[in-house]
């Protein structure tokens, strides 16, 4: 990979070397201090904020409660005055977080409780991360039947969100739970499942953390297995006429475009009993930073930093992985973003990408985080975005320091044109009026909503904007 970066370096090198500047930034910066060496600077007193992982939402909280067992949950959420709000891993975008109030931590209260591979269930704690899952199960002969490519976040918070994998066969992790266990405004347990409390069970599988706070989760597994994964370059048109038959042959399937390349690569996984082996591969980590470093040699002339960026891709070998499912699934993503993304019903991918992709690259020159498309089956949970529907997944996004808002809000209205629901946790300005509009049930999880909590101990500022 070293010596691939060394080739794009020199490539940009040799085409920006008659249009440099110097960057007189520091020089200035320096100046100024030096002009008054003495002076002192009085640091504003500082408080404590709750920050999501972005750093796009951010809160105050009068309290922080990491309770070590479920009595003290019980007691927690029983004598917490104000909004109470359960925090995940902070891998939420959107404000389903920020309180003035109460913030709740389950990370004391993870693991993996039970696992019977005759049944094939696993009892989880909910505050167990994605990462914490794939180990303790493969102990059992057992693995998870899909996942995200992240696996940082806490399993209550992926599931209340609908968070998804990829595959055109597979639902998002929501429809693999058979029980689920919540705590109550007044601190009481309620177990919910298919049978048990079915309208509650209906709510709570994508539930926002609007009705309660979730404190185990029993989920549907299968035996362990291995996945190949191969990752492949090739020009975008190429991928977009073999997109459905990559998600039909594939039993995971996505794509990811490079902005201003003209390429991208399939990410495809599938079952195999070969032994484990990887060839060598691109850090991605790494490769966000050399593309941005490439937007910034090259934000004067779009058109060659195309002609680099897919000459220097098209000698890209393809990639083969071999690992256990939980291995093969995610990757680390140590360079911060914050992210848009919408479902769109499966039929509309390719104009809707288009437009999308058009809209980027003749407005946004600055744009080097790639678009993410992704495939999920349909299912019938109220809130799901998947709901009565097979979807593509559409993801954009821009990095963490830079202002996200002005794209977005162009490509936003492409998403609601060709009708898609927003992820719960990704960035999107719909109001109560449009998701009713959009959930058939939307009704229906409200009034359970609100019988599970009348007074609003679960809804912060966003979710009153919803739900009241």
């Amino acid at each position: 990979m070293a010596k691939r970066r060394d080739v794009l370096t020199a490539l940009v090198a040799t085409a920006t070397a008659a249009v440099v500047k110097p960057n007189l930034s520091f020089a200035l910066g320096s100046a100024e201090a030096a002009a008054e060496p003495n002076k002192i600077i009085e640091k504003p007193k500082r408080k404590i904020p709750w920050r999501n992982w972005s750093g796009s939402q951010e809160c105050f909280p009068a309290a922080r409660k990491a309770p070590g067992n479920l009595s003290e949950l019980q007691e927690i959420v029983a004598s917490a005055p104000g909004v109470v709000r359960p925090v995940g891993a902070g891998h939420s975008f959107m404000p389903l977080v920020p309180t003035d109030d109460t913030v709740l931590s389950l990370g004391r209260m993870s693991g993996v409780i039970s696992a019977d591979p005759t049944t094939g269930q696993a009892k989880i704690w909910a505050g167990t991360t994605l990462g914490d899952i794939g180990g303790p199960l493969a102990e059992h002969g057992m693995a998870m039947i899909n996942m995200p490519d992240i696996d940082e976040q806490s399993l209550a918070g992926a599931l209340g969100t609908a968070t998804h994998g990829t595959g055109a066969t597979l639902g998002c992790l929501s429809t693999f739970v058979t029980e689920l266990e919540l705590v109550t405004a007044t601190g009481d347990l309620m177990t919910c499942s298919a049978d048990k409390n079915p309208d509650v069970f209906n709510a709570a599988r994508v539930n926002l953390g609007a009705l309660g706070v979730v404190s185990q989760i029993t989920l549907n597994t299968q035996p362990a297995y291995r996945l190949r994964r191969e990752t492949e370059w090739m020009p975008v048109e190429d991928i977009l006429d073999n997109v459905e038959s990559l998600a039909e042959n594939n039993r995971n399937f996505e794509f990811y475009y490079i902005p201003f390349s003209g390429m991208g690569f399939t990410d495809v996984h599938n079952i195999s009993t070969e032994d484990e082996s990887s060839t060598d591969g691109i850090d991605q980590n790494s490769a966000a930073s050399t593309l941005m470093s490439v937007r910034d040699w090259l934000s004067w002339s779009p058109k060659l930093r195309e002609l680099i960026l897919s000459g220097y891709m098209s000698t890209i070998d393809k990639e083969v992985v071999v690992a256990n499912s939980w291995e093969n699934y995610t990757k680390e993503r140590n360079v911060r973003f914050n992210e848009m993304e919408y479902h769109l019903p499966r039929a509309h991918l390719v104009d809707a990408f288009k437009e999308i992709r058009t809209t980027i690259e003749k407005n946004f020159p600055e744009v080097f985080f790639p678009l993410e498309v992704r495939y999920v089956k349909s299912d019938d949970i109220w809130l799901s975005p998947f709901n009565g529907r097979d979807s593509c997944s559409i993801a954009v996004h821009r990095f963490f320091k830079e202002d996200y808002k002005a794209m977005f809000n162009a490509i936003e209205p492409i998403f609601k044109k060709y009708g898609g629901r927003p992820h719960w946790g990704k960035l999107n300005t719909m109001n109560k009026l449009e998701l009713s509009e959009r959930y058939d049930n939307w009704s229906d999880f409200s009034e359970v909503r609100r019988q599970m909590d009348p007074n609003g101990k679960f809804l912060n500022k966003y979710l009153k904007t919803l739900f009241v």
